[in-house]
């Protein structure tokens, strides 16, 4: 195993953890946005006002993309399993 097949694969799994976790950062990110925005004009600062709708999306967002992240890393596990005897030899 060389370093360049190193770096290769921790690429990779960097990759794929940013493309996995995208949709929940986003969800999070939109769903706070409009909550700000929301307490701004309206002046009410409630911690819960922001926390229990994003926590709410992001469990829509997991539901919705969960099969889809699923699907992406165990094709990424299965690729890095299947390479094995041939980092070896």
């Amino acid at each position: 195993m060389t370093p360049t097949t190193v770096i290769d694969l921790g690429r990779q799994a960097i990759e794929i953890t940013l493309l996995v976790s995208a949709p929940l950062f986003l969800a999070a990110l939109v769903t706070g946005l409009i909550i700000s925005v929301f307490q701004a004009a309206t002046q009410i600062n409630e911690m819960t006002l922001s926390f229990v709708p994003k926590l709410v999306m992001i469990f829509v967002t997991l539901v919705v993309a969960g099969p889809w992240m699923i699907t992406t890393l165990t094709d990424f596990m299965r690729r890095l399993f299947e390479s094995i005897p041939a980092m070896i030899g």
